[in-house]
């Protein structure tokens, strides 16, 4: 992989993605950036807030916007939203100048890492944590399949180790 392509982590919320993606802007040298927060910083309000006040299309359309313009830049580590993937141009965006590696954990995991996780509005509104986790990533995983240039499982891994497999996996194994 070329130094200037982005390396862009892409999968549900609680995989690990901005935990790892600190660690691998210090360990590559490279800035760190993210999809929520720039959402966030531009809407200047939480991202709970900009759902309810506006839809979640409304959300879709500003991370749309931020996705192509972390896309235009180079040498970027990009720590997506778990449901960037859902519009094909946040993905084509994103491929077009980045490497993407899909954090994956298992529903029991993810339930154990945001259980206290405020700042996400509800996907569904209507089910119970656990449900709506299952269902969400039932419905989103045939989307990080296909975005997805590698896959870096997360379950019972240390930061470390998740940074170390995504090191090893995009700049040292031979383009296959």
């Amino acid at each position: 992989m070329e130094s200037r392509v982005n390396l862009v982590l892409i999968g549900y919320r609680g995989t690990g993605k901005s935990t790892v993606g600190k660690l691998l802007a210090r360990e590559l040298r490279r800035h760190l950036v993210s999809t929520d927060a720039e959402v966030v910083k531009r809407a200047k309000l939480a991202i709970p807030k900009i759902v309810q006040q506006f839809g979640w299309d409304h959300f879709r359309d500003l991370e749309s916007a931020v996705c192509r313009d972390f896309a235009a830049r180079d040498g970027l580590i990009i720590d997506t939203g778990g449901g960037a993937i859902l519009r094909p141009e946040n993905v084509e965006a994103l491929r077009r100048t980045g490497t993407l590696v899909w954090l994956t954990a298992t529903v029991e995991t993810i339930t154990r890492r945001i259980g206290g996780d405020t700042q996400r509005p509800s996907l569904t509104g209507t089910k119970s944590f656990t449900e709506e986790i299952r269902d969400v990533l039932t419905e989103r995983i045939p989307k990080y399949q296909a975005a997805a240039h590698h896959v870096v499982p997360t379950d019972g891994a240390s930061t470390a180790q998740v940074a170390e497999r995504i090191i090893q996996q995009v700049f040292r194994e031979p383009a296959g």
